[in-house]
């Protein structure tokens, strides 16, 4: 193919299945998140301040496009924004830890307390990732800025206690489905919002509902619905979705194809290259070994990336999150490797 494209241009041509010169390399924030503290101590851009604040968020989001070489900006830097603002307890960490869920608020399914829609956008930090989100579009039209969310499963299990939450989804199933459907609607409105607000792409990550945890029946049950419900409306928006899922997704392979994303994203168990043969209409992305990334040497992630190349991976991506102690020299060795190309 002729031609170079912008690093917006780009993702928007693999999404659309319409080609380009390369693969992007990107790295879209929330669980995916690429503040690691090499970046942050260089920038004096650090966190955990730039969760709270909508333009200390949109220097770090391009001092981390600019020091790593991925080619977006990914918001926000954690996945607990949204259950802050449904009612969970936040532990937000340091420059080195990222923020945690301190306490779930609610002990059972049976005992949610379902708050207005719209709840999520009341929060302080949902409202400085729209507002991030908003400037960073404009003042760099040809970077995508990837809006990241919580996926409904992993939204779920942050407000009920999460062993509970899962045994519950079979023992109380009913209950269960009125929580991930209230969930489900929340995310509906932060997210409708963040594309409102100029994102390029809305990336899901849901953690939680991995095959291993959830297996095919519940999977398909309660995970493939409430995601697609997010897609579709994402999509009537006319804004690209993104849908990461951890873990080893044999079990769940089937189910895993009929998710509405543009893009799949897998961790590094997986391989990619099947996955493709199987199901050839899927938009892979991925999936190179955070492991990797933060302990081998460049060699050996420059070797792997390659592999990832030579298999015609549609998107080049991490496999999950970073550690915040991922060498910056590693990073950039991986995203050259992409530039570069073989």
């Amino acid at each position: 193919m002729n031609g170079t494209f912008s690093p917006k241009e780009r993702l928007l041509r693999i999404l659309n299945k319409q080609g380009a010169e390369r693969p992007p390399v990107i790295c879209p924030g929330g669980m995916m998140n690429a503040a690691i503290a090499d970046v942050m101590r260089k920038t004096g851009h650090t966190l955990p301040e730039a969760h709270h604040s909508a333009g200390l968020m949109e220097n770090l989001a391009c001092d981390i496009s600019e020091q790593t070489g991925f080619e977006n900006f990914g918001l926000p830097f954690c996945m607990t924004i949204e259950a802050e603002a449904l009612g969970s307890d936040i532990n937000f960490g340091s420059l080195t830890c990222e923020p945690k869920i301190a306490r779930e608020s609610f002990a059972s399914v049976d005992a949610v307390t379902f708050l207005p829609r719209g709840s999520i956008l009341r929060n302080s930090r949902a409202a400085a990732v729209i507002e991030a989100v908003s400037v960073l579009s404009k003042k760099h039209p040809d970077i995508p800025v990837i809006g990241s969310i919580t996926g409904p499963i992993s939204l779920a299990a942050s407000l009920v206690d999460p062993m509970t939450f899962l045994k519950e989804l079979r023992k109380k199933s009913e209950m269960s489905h009125k929580v991930i459907d209230y969930v489900t609607d929340q995310i509906i409105d932060y997210a409708g919002l963040i594309a409102e607000n100029g994102a390029t792409v809305i990336s899901i990550a849901d953690p939680t509902a991995t095959g291993e945890i959830l297996g095919p029946e519940l999977f398909a049950e309660f995970a493939v619905p409430a995601i697609n419900r997010i897609v579709q409306a994402i999509h009537n928006m006319s804004v690209p979705v993104i849908v990461h899922i951890c873990g080893d997704v044999k079990m769940v392979k089937k189910q895993l194809a009929g998710l509405r994303g543009k893009a799949i994203s897998v961790d590094a168990m997986v391989n990619l290259q099947t996955l493709k043969a199987e199901y050839p209409f899927l938009t892979t992305m991925g999936n190179l070994s955070t492991y990797m990334l933060e302990f081998a040497g460049t060699e050996k992630i420059c070797n792997a990336t390659r592999y990832l190349l030579e298999k015609k991976i549609d998107i080049i991506s991490p496999a999950c999150g970073i550690s915040t102690s991922t060498p910056l020299s590693n990073i950039t060795a991986f995203t050259r490797a992409v530039k570069e190309g073989m």
